[in-house]
């Protein structure tokens, strides 16, 4: 049986992990040079919240980062796979082909290498940082045939295992360790099968090999010379920690154009745990954050008011709720997968289909100060739900008949056209995002609830916000921490040339104010903080 240094006996629960198992395993990342070397994501100017633009094109997030996310506060912006991918022409090129590299060149339907060079160029020179989606765990299904059909044209051949492209062979992969009849994961109870064996048909790379583990370096290293901050990597529960920590141990320093001097990459890690497996997403912490799957599951459902559950339970948020550590986690409302029903959360999560209690539960994200937060950006496909599932869940971009995205266009109302959703342009959202950076590291303090649905709370003295999600009027004085003054409400509109475009908010010298909110609002929460004051 092969070791791995980060493996916890299978069934035990991280939260029960005796402490001196924990301090082992500490130690043991420090001998290897981790620490927490890759938990620093390098946001600038005070920023906070990176942005999902899902299947954008290269050109199109250039300009969105001069034009829209450095002026409003954006921190990074998380880029779909640069890698070359198969072209899957049944269904007609589905979203998910992103996710069957087939080499490591960098041209896909975003765009080309140049392309790519020039956006993250120009993103780092407005403040925005720039996460590439790794999808290492694999490369395309052993479905997908042999021939050109790819993004670059580079030739491979699924079935014999051949991608000259890199070069990978069969050697390069799991077959041999593992053990289900079929080849892929038949039993998520079992860690083996889970991490040597294919998920859903895709071909799984033996980490454990120098060589691939060489190559998969190669390639992220190759993104950070060109000037990314750090990776999304995908499927991490499916590789084991340790030919993780190897691979990250091999990677380059940040590129010292934009970022400090032995600066390392930031890594945040897909790992699905929803509890009820053997794999805990805790086993990846000493390597960098984790995607924390529980927090839009569990928040949709309390925003839905399912199970009894309130926004005043809220009040304990967090690790109470069985959320990992806060400053291991990154935080969601939706992703691309569970947005789709796939991934994690179930029927619970909210996403831009419902957009009212989608930026209410936003909002909620933006203001409380657990995790590192990150936003979805969207495109509508054509649902077609039959027996409670969406039939055209597999739909790619906006897209013209020959399969190449279409441009992000902007409206004159500042929203997306032409299929795009933009849910990052969507007026509170946006404002929250700048509500977080101006109350980052402020403590949750003054919280107030009915018992119900209606809840506010605080950051430190720095921004209040208050959120009615009762089926009745929230009217109450409530204290807010805040300085004596007039407040610009930053949901119903903001302040510009020192006045308010919405609502204004009085706080009195005792640092007391009156919030009067329908529950018929569009938008029924009111948030204000110390740079929108008037």
């Amino acid at each position: 049986m092969y070791m791995y240094l980060f493996s916890l006996p299978e069934g035990l629960q991280c939260s029960h992990v005796p402490i001196e198992m924990k301090m082992k395993v500490c130690i043991l990342a420090v001998a290897l040079g981790l620490g927490l070397a890759h938990h620093n994501s390098h946001v600038k100017h005070g920023r906070t919240s990176i942005v999902h633009l899902f299947e954008w094109r290269w050109a199109d997030i250039a300009q969105e980062c001069e034009r829209y996310l450095g002026p409003n506060g954006y921190s990074g912006v998380q880029i779909s796979p640069p890698s070359e991918n198969i072209v899957v022409t049944k269904p007609w090129r589905p979203w998910w082909e992103r996710y069957q590299p087939v080499s490591h060149n960098l041209c896909s339907r975003s765009g080309t290498e140049q392309e790519l060079r020039d956006m993250i160029a120009r993103c780092n020179a407005v403040g925005v940082n720039i996460y590439a989606d790794a999808v290492i765990n694999h490369m395309c299904s052993n479905e997908g045939g042999e021939g050109r059909h790819s993004t670059c044209g580079s030739y491979f051949n699924a079935t014999k295992e051949e991608f000259p492209s890199v070069p990978f062979t069969a050697q390069d992969f799991n077959d041999r360790n593992c053990t289900t009849r079929s080849g892929n994961i038949e039993d998520y109870q079992d860690i083996n099968q889970v991490r040597d064996c294919r998920l859903v048909g895709l071909l799984d790379l033996a980490h454990r090999r120098e060589y691939v583990r060489g190559k998969i370096a190669d390639y992220m290293n190759a993104l950070i010379d060109m000037g990314v901050a750090g990776f999304r990597v995908d499927a991490c529960k499916h590789m084991w920690p340790e030919d993780l920590s190897a691979i990250y141990g091999r990677l380059h320093n940040l590129n010292s154009k934009w970022f400090p001097a032995g600066s390392k990459p930031f890594i945040y890690q897909e790992v699905i745990d929803l509890g009820g497996e053997p794999i805990k997403a805790c086993e990846y912490y000493e390597m960098g954050r984790v995607t924390e799957f529980k927090y839009g599951a569990r928040l949709g459902t309390v925003i839905r008011k399912w199970n009894g559950e309130k926004l005043s339970d809220l009040k304990s948020w967090g690790e109470d709720w069985g959320l990992m550590p806060s400053d291991k986690a990154l935080v969601f409302v939706d992703n691309h997968d569970n947005q789709r029903g796939h991934g994690a959360g179930g029927k619970s999560i909210l996403t831009f289909w419902e957009p009212r209690l989608y930026r209410l539960a936003t909002a909620f994200m933006l203001a409380h100060p657990y995790g590192m937060t990150r936003v979805m950006s969207s495109y509508r496909w054509n649902r077609h739900i039959v027996k409670g599932k969406d039939e055209n869940d597999w739909e790619g971009p906006p897209s013209f008949p020959d399969g190449s995205t279409k441009p992000v266009p902007v409206t004159p109302e500042g929203g997306c056209g032409d299929g795009w959703v933009c849910e990052h342009r969507w007026h509170p959202i946006k404002n929250m995002v700048i509500f977080r950076n101006v109350v980052d590291g402020e403590p949750l303090c003054n919280w107030w609830d009915n018992g119900s649905n209606q809840i506010a709370f605080g950051r430190g003295s720095r921004g209040f916000i208050v959120i009615n999600n009762d089926d009745w009027t929230l009217d109450m004085t409530l204290s807010t921490g805040l300085s004596g003054g007039t407040y610009c409400d930053v949901i119903s509109g903001q302040k510009e040339g020192g006045q308010c475009t919405g609502k204004q908010v009085t706080v009195g010298k005792d640092g007391r104010a009156h919030f009067r909110i329908s529950s018929s609002d569009s938008d029924p929460f009111v948030a204000i903080h110390t740079d929108s004051k008037l």
